[in-house]
């Protein structure tokens, strides 16, 4: 079986963008009509699913898709906690609906409603609600909701502990996931999502989080941004800083995905990180969607640079499978149940 950890629902129908549009023209104008959730029909999110992400994914030779909405869209930096509130529980709504959908192709995971200066233990509620009503099986987490100002603290930091502790009570893992970038110095794909992929890894060298939290787990996608291409420099920064290795103090808990678009990138990944650490994803449709002009293949086809490893199979099992089931144990109860 081929688990994509990674994918999000950048092609949702436009009546879904409206309401976004009408919840901005509402900031900027207390006096325009309170925007209300899109009314969206079964017809619409098949139009723009089948279209898309669904074949892709049976072009592409992926099973099932662990599916979240739009990160750049989540936008936490826009509005105020309501609005962040109204906007995330659209989007989950409308993921739970692709789910039920297309049950054999997609898993929900949950945006939170996050917002720059609000307690985490806001959030808590809606991924409850995510999990025990949707049957959702992680969350994305925003380490950032300043969008590229970073006025949050560290991960590491207790301001955190509130939703790490209900992550553990429900056995989910979440996403390491930025938003849209409001700083001009950081372009959003390019830059800011790969700047908070290494400062959260970081961040987790820096702490003992994990002493307090064991068994608390999470993806840092993108491949890990730059970690792995300089996987010497944070070995030796955990030991200037007087940590345990960092297969000890970080790599029992924390996990890459595949979500680098050229094979060189993919190698590099296989031989620095442990097999055990990286689960497959493709980001799909996602932050790169164009052809290779080296390759003639799609940028964000991964699952062809994995087919071209050179590692034993049973390696490749546990990247397309195997680690997904156990980074994702609800997953795991799924698949099961269904007798994967």
């Amino acid at each position: 079986m081929i688990i994509d950890c990674h994918g999000h629902y950048t092609t949702a129908p436009d009546a879904h963008q409206k309401f976004r549009d009408q919840q901005l023209a509402k900031l900027k104008d207390p006096l325009a009509p309170t925007p209300t959730p899109a009314k969206i029909s079964d017809d619409e999110i098949r139009e723009t699913i089948e279209k898309n992400q669904l074949k892709l994914q049976k072009e592409r030779g992926a099973d099932i898709t662990i599916f979240s909405p739009r990160a750049s869209a989540m936008a936490h930096h826009v509005g105020d906690e309501a609005v962040s509130q109204q906007w995330t529980r659209a989007c989950n709504d409308l993921i739970k609906r692709v789910v039920d959908l297309y049950p054999e192709n997609f898993v929900g995971v949950c945006q939170l409603p996050q917002s720059p200066g609000v307690p985490i233990s806001h959030s808590v509620q809606e991924l409850e609600r995510c999990v025990k009503d949707f049957g959702f099986i992680g969350c994305n987490l925003n380490p950032d909701p300043s969008g590229g100002h970073w006025t949050s603290p560290p991960l590491t930091d207790k301001h955190w502990y509130p939703f790490y502790e209900k992550m553990v009570e429900l056995d989910v893992p979440a996403m390491i996931h930025v938003s849209a970038s409001c700083n001009p110095n950081f372009h959003a794909t390019g830059a800011h999502y790969i700047n908070a992929d290494t400062t959260a890894f970081m961040q987790f060298i820096e702490g003992n989080l994990f002493k307090d939290f064991p068994t608390l787990r999470f993806i840092i996608p993108h491949g890990g941004g730059a970690v792995p291409y300089h996987w010497g420099r944070y070995r030796g920064l955990a030991d200037m800083l007087k940590r345990p290795a960092l297969s000890e103090h970080v790599m029992k808990n924390v996990f890459f995905d595949t979500c680098v678009y050229h094979q060189p990138g993919i190698d590099l990944l296989v031989k620095v990180i442990d097999i055990d650490n990286i689960l497959f994803g493709s980001e799909m449709v996602g932050a790169v969607r164009g052809i290779d002009p080296e390759t003639g293949n799609y940028y964000d086809d991964t699952k062809r640079y994995i087919d071209a490893l050179k590692i034993p199979d049973a390696d490749k099992r546990r990247i397309f499978e195997g680690n997904a089931r156990r980074v994702f144990p609800r997953l795991d109860t799924i698949l099961k149940a269904r007798g994967l």
